[in-house]
């Protein structure tokens, strides 16, 4: 998975290394419990690894073997068992090995959450995969049969007029980052109703293990309006709401309790919509985004991340920066991450213009989706897709009109950058891929942004294989890297929000910004190649530049006005949580 995983890995040591000699004396946390009721709550527990003072204060004296085991033997424990239950699974179909490794990460997660996100820092490389995706998307699909014990709220359409009260029933006094889905749209699968928790939780996972939220502050929220899946509706394991999805006004009042219900308690909050359905990814974002902190990770995540390997790919081309507006771009896809794609690349060409209109930037955008090239005379032509509609006049390719195939626009457009956001695996098949050998750029760009894997457009093997070796390729689900033979590899880049939403959170979170703008969310585009810590800090500045940063805890507006870039780095990372044992006081 190429030079981002490495980057990757460098965070998670980067961040080791900066709570080192805080998580050396760490502080006391307060517990209001004592005996079994610590062993089985997964923030307290440390399992043989309470020392014996501990057990005396705490009441655990008899409830736990004699033997004091280390953290870090605990960890190597945990490691030794993963990596047998690796060597025992060889030769195992993928998906029944991808999720018995999720099962044994799921129970330690269930159990010691401290250890969990200890093991999960440690090795981001193995296993975000499991945890966030490709895994996750098989873990929705079967969550009826692996659900054990909950994690998460679960609001639904029969709770409506009771969220106000419900949400004080969540534990946690403070909530910083809260991911919310209503399971209409998962990765590429479709609606999958209330089994769409899944997508949640793991996303709050690499919001610990890359940006450092702390585990105790982070909720997972599924919104349950009913299902429109059949199959799921039959299902006699399916946990949600047996009944059509609500929709209109009906809909919408849900989701208007909901985020009055979240801003009650904690004002402070960043809600971050994920995986919802076009037409509601669009709706929520317009309706909330000035009065909450909140943003939509489908469209404007991952609009960040594509942004960056478009910018990316002119570099690697070897043009200036500034040569964003000649490129040609093909996009695969007129869903929330399409539109929200070419929103912000526009965005940002007209800044490269100096914001001038008539210089016509749609004119370097072609869009497509399942009925083919989009244009002006479509009949019913959704508005989001409007503005990248093809029409007549500079820039047009005669012949080139409504409908065309794929493949039929990649040969007359010959592309600099091919970006597939379509939901369909193999859209990029052999014709398509040996087309871009004929792109105007000696090294065309291909992104194959869908997940999980199997919706992937194409795979990094096909792709260098049919359209040569001096692509640049990119990928949302992770693939090895290519051996082309002769000594040359051809490199796989992942273009996953996994890259960008935790320093988005992160950074809006210690700015203490009361709305994320495209501003921000342009600015950590431009540095994700620097992983959370410099995205965060570049969402921080942006919004002091905007004037929208009130302070976070002891550190003022002011403050944060008058920080450099290096320190605004270090206040980052200097807030991030580490995994640590710290001493329990009980307290009644």
């Amino acid at each position: 998975m190429g030079r981002m995983w490495n980057l990757a890995r460098s965070a998670a040591a980067n961040l080791r290394q900066t709570r080192r000699f805080s998580a050396a004396i760490p502080g006391p946390s307060i517990v209001h419990k004592r005996g079994t009721d610590i062993l089985h709550d997964p923030w307290f527990n440390k399992d043989t690894g309470f020392p014996l003072t501990e057990r005396d204060r705490l009441g655990l004296r008899g409830l736990l073997p004699p033997r004091v085991i280390s953290f870090e033997q605990q960890y190597d424990r945990f490691m030794e068992s993963y990596r047998s239950l690796e060597h025992n699974t060889q030769g195992e179909p993928d998906n029944v090995v991808s999720l018995a490794k999720w099962r044994i990460l799921n129970r330690l997660h269930d159990r010691n959450e401290t250890l969990y996100y200890r093991v999960l820092i440690d090795n981001v490389k193995d296993f975000a995969p499991i945890i966030y995706t490709p895994t996750v998307g098989l873990v929705c699909q079967n969550y009826g049969g692996l659900f054990r014990r909950p994690r998460g709220m679960y609001f639904s359409a029969k709770d409506k007029g009771e969220m106000m009260s419900m949400i004080y029933n969540w534990p946690s006094p403070k909530v910083d980052m809260i991911v919310l889905t209503d399971g209409s749209r998962i990765l590429g699968l479709g609606d999958l109703g209330v089994q769409g928790i899944g997508i949640p939780i793991g996303k709050l996972d690499m919001y610990v293990a890359a940006a450092g939220i702390n585990p105790q502050r982070i909720l997972p929220v599924m919104l349950d309006v009913g299902t429109n899946n059949k199959k799921l509706l039959e299902d006699r394991l399916y946990l949600g709401l047996r009944q059509p999805r609500l929709e209109g006004d009906e809909y919408l009042s849900i989701v208007d309790e909901f985020m009055e219900a979240v801003f009650t308690r904690w004002p402070k909050a960043i809600v971050q919509f994920e995986d919802f359905q076009m037409k509601w990814a669009f709706e929520t974002l317009q309706r909330y985004r000035k009065r909450f902190c909140m943003f939509n990770d489908d469209i404007q995540g991952t609009a960040g991340v594509a942004l960056a390997g478009l910018l990316g790919a002119v570099r690697a081309q070897g043009r200036p920066l500034t040569d964003f507006v000649k490129q040609k771009i093909v996009v695969v896809g007129a869903g929330s991450a399409g539109i929200g794609v070419l929103n912000m690349a526009k965005q940002t060409a007209l800044k490269m213009l100096g914001n001038n209109e008539s210089m016509g930037t749609n004119n370097q955008f072609w869009l497509l989706d399942k009925s083919g090239l989009i244009t002006k005379v479509r009949k019913d032509l959704d508005p989001a897709a409007a503005p990248f509609a093809r029409g007549f006049g500079p820039g047009e390719i005669e012949g080139l009109g409504e409908g065309a195939s794929l493949l039929e626009v990649v040969k007359r457009v010959k592309p600099h950058v091919l970006l597939g956001l379509s939901g369909v695996g193999g859209i990029f098949d052999e014709q398509v891929l040996k087309a871009m050998r004929e792109s105007d750029s000696p090294r065309p760009a291909i992104f194959a942004m869908s997940n999980p894997t199997m919706n992937a457009e194409c795979t990094a093997a096909d792709a260098f294989k049919y359209a040569g070796s001096n692509i640049v390729f990119a990928s949302g689900s992770p693939f090895e890297n290519v051996d082309l033979g002769n000594g040359k590899t051809g490199h796989v880049n992942q273009a996953n929000n996994m890259y960008l939403f935790p320093g988005i959170g992160l950074g809006a979170l210690l700015s203490g910004a009361h709305f994320i703008t495209d501003g921000m969310l342009q600015a950590a585009a431009k540095c994700i190649r620097h992983i959370t810590t410099e995205v965060g800090a570049a969402v921080v500045q942006a919004a002091v530049a905007e004037e929208l940063a009130e302070g976070h805890c002891d550190v003022g507006a002011k403050e944060l006005m008058h920080m450099s870039k290096e320190e605004t780095v270090k206040y980052v990372a200097h807030n991030m949580w580490y995994p640590v044992y710290s001493p329990l006081v009980h307290e009644k």
